[in-house]
């Protein structure tokens, strides 16, 4: 499948990562990394197992802090501001966990109020009602409204997890391994639903993985990490068609098997 393309993108930098730094005790995780996220666009993040992917995830929400260098998300950086400014920063990002992290305990349509009652208080119920009818609408489970999440399978789960992030109406959405253990046909409807969501909601994204099959086709534009900073950036053809030494192996992990 080709590269997935996007027009008009406008080069402002919604995330901006410069020489960044993170180790854990002599564990040296992040080393010197540069990455930018352009508005508008889905930006691929790959790389092994244990390359420091979700660290850089954690890093820009704030639930870890740099040893060095600068982490800039909307316009703050994110190490030096109050912790009051960052829970209002999180609000600006929204961050689809591997797991969905669904509440077991809650319905589908109570997972969905959850984030709303705490964080949008002037809503009166009507639009409430309403926010999660249009975001199950959006994931294409309106139907589940009153089921429970042991009820949905594993591409469902996902789906209505993309839906509890999508509700506070982020500007930057952050997807963790959006296709692990998921079947092949349900992989394809979750990538559908990045790019539905980018186009429907015109948010920037960065989706955290290692399946090269999601990637070519939710990504406008891929980096590659390796031994903790980002060597090679750009579309797919000028990560993987390079000839560089750490790309080719992933490449062929995912096509030639």
């Amino acid at each position: 499948m080709e590269q997935k393309k996007i027009t008009d993108l406008s080069q402002e930098k919604v995330i901006e990562i410069k020489e960044l730094d993170k180790s854990f005790g002599e564990l040296k995780v992040l080393s010197s990394a540069d990455l930018n996220l352009i508005k508008g666009e889905n930006l691929v993040v790959l790389g092994k197992s244990g390359t420091g992917k979700s660290v850089l995830i954690k890093i820009i929400i704030g639930l870890l802090k740099p040893d060095k260098g600068m982490v800039n998300v909307l316009g703050n950086t994110v190490d030096q501001i109050t912790y009051k400014e960052l829970l209002a920063l999180r609000l600006r990002v929204g961050f689809s966990f591997q797991s969905s992290a669904l509440y077991d305990s809650m319905t589908v349509k109570q997972n969905l109020e959850f984030p709303l009652v705490r964080n949008q208080r002037s809503l009166t119920k009507a639009e409430t009602a309403k926010r999660v009818d249009e975001m199950l609408d959006a994931v294409g489970l309106l139907k589940t409204l009153h089921q429970m999440p042991s009820e949905l399978s594993g591409g469902q789960r996902k789906r209505i997890g993309i839906a509890r992030t999508l509700i506070l109406q982020p500007e930057i959405m952050l997807y963790d391994e959006p296709s692990a253990g998921l079947d092949p046909i349900t992989c394809m409807e979750i990538n559908k639903l990045i790019n539905d969501v980018q186009e429907r909601f015109h948010t920037s994204a960065i989706i955290i993985t290692h399946d090269l099959t999601c990637a070519k086709e939710v990504g406008n534009r891929f980096a590659m990490l390796t031994d903790g900073r980002f060597e090679k950036q750009g579309t797919f053809e000028e990560v993987f068609n390079s000839g560089n030494k750490q790309a080719q192996p992933f490449y062929d992990y995912n096509f030639i098997q």
